[in-house]
């Protein structure tokens, strides 16, 4: 596969009141032709951050220290507004968490679908009025030729979901920023969401980044997957290998959280701690406070990517060859079986 989108040591500061926050410290990650790269962390991790300076859409009191990404071989870290303007929407666009707050509450359906096709396709209104229902149709909504008249409060959420999908893909972009796209929604909802945007995916041949929280939805639609933690990515790893062969201890708090249908309250488990403060990023290891089997090094020293694997590296001193043996706790590999055993019978067996 060829390499479409390169993250390469990517640092970015928030300035605030209180000083600098440092959200983003040395981010490296690649996106190729036609894969799904998921994204992981618990909030504040720093996935929305990563994924806005690559549409150069962070906030005014934001600055991209250092660091370039590579799109098409090009810098896009440099690019004047005036070139970001006919990449965003053309060649890279995003979904964003909440469909209400992303549509125009004064604009009809259709005239915002119509808009990218404007722009960038240089469509005449028919061609693109036309192109509109195309893409209301291939996202499932029925009667397109009455709904692109309408507004987005008179859509569903779900529905809404869908036409921001249509205006994400009206211009067939070689990478889709999938934000966050199904926490808003019910379970059965998300289920179809989902499906459609990887049935979608292989019409189109686009390239994903799929930022989420929620490991089951990783499980569903990701080819990669990379972990982050205090602005950071700690481990990164075919879906395979992250869940059945995770390295980082972070890796192995989150997918023993990940609750089943036959977890109860007092089973749930929760990762102890709180986040890293980054307006005074820890000296060592993020992680280190949080994790039960921290050695005296990550409290003085940062891990390096350490390699697993030709695709697997993960950022933990265990992986070194003087670290004592440490094995997954039992509840990693229990609630991954429960969940694939969950998600089989979701599916019919399948």
């Amino acid at each position: 596969m060829n390499k479409l989108l390169e993250v390469k040591d990517l640092n970015i500061s928030f300035h605030t009141f209180a000083g600098e926050v440092q959200a983003i410290r040395g981010v490296n990650f690649d996106l190729y032709e036609g894969e799904t790269l998921a994204i992981v962390g618990e909030s504040g991790s720093g996935k929305s951050v990563t994924t806005k300076s690559i549409m150069q859409l962070l906030s005014a009191n934001s600055e991209i220290k250092s660091g370039e990404i590579l799109f098409n071989d090009r810098d896009i870290v440099k690019a004047p507004e005036k070139e970001m303007q006919k990449i965003r929407g053309k060649d890279i666009s995003m979904i964003f968490q909440d469909p209400m707050t992303s549509l125009n509450p004064t604009m009809t359906i259709g005239n915002q679908i119509m808009e990218p096709l404007l722009k960038h396709r240089k469509l005449n209104k028919t061609e693109a009025k036309h192109r509109a229902i195309e893409l209301l149709n291939l996202v499932g909504i029925p009667k397109p030729q009455l709904r692109i008249k309408q507004y987005p409060h008179q859509f569903s959420g779900g529905m809404r979901q869908r036409v921001v999908i249509a205006i994400a893909l009206a211009c067939a972009p070689k990478v889709l920023i999938a934000d966050e796209p199904t926490t808003a929604l019910d379970v059965t909802i998300q289920g179809q969401i989902l499906d459609l945007m990887k049935d979608l995916q292989k019409r189109i041949e686009t390239s994903i980044i799929f930022i989420t929280h929620d490991l089951g939805v990783v499980a569903n639609v990701a080819d990669r997957v990379a972990v982050m933690y205090g602005g950071k990515i700690i481990e990164v790893g075919t879906v395979d290998e992250i869940f059945y062969n995770p390295q980082h201890p972070y890796t192995w708090g989150l997918i023993s959280s990940m609750p089943s249908l036959d977890t109860t309250e007092e089973e749930l488990y929760v990762i102890p701690g709180t986040p890293p403060d980054l307006l005074h990023p820890p000296k060592g290891d993020a992680f280190a406070p949080r994790n039960p089997y921290a050695m005296k090094i990550d409290l003085e020293e940062e891990p390096p990517m350490l390699k697993v694997s030709d695709t697997h590296y993960a950022a933990t001193w265990l992986l070194h060859p003087n670290a004592p043996k440490v094995d997954p706790p039992l509840a990693v590999k229990e609630r991954w079986n429960k969940f694939q055993k969950q998600v089989g019978s979701l599916n019919g067996g399948k």
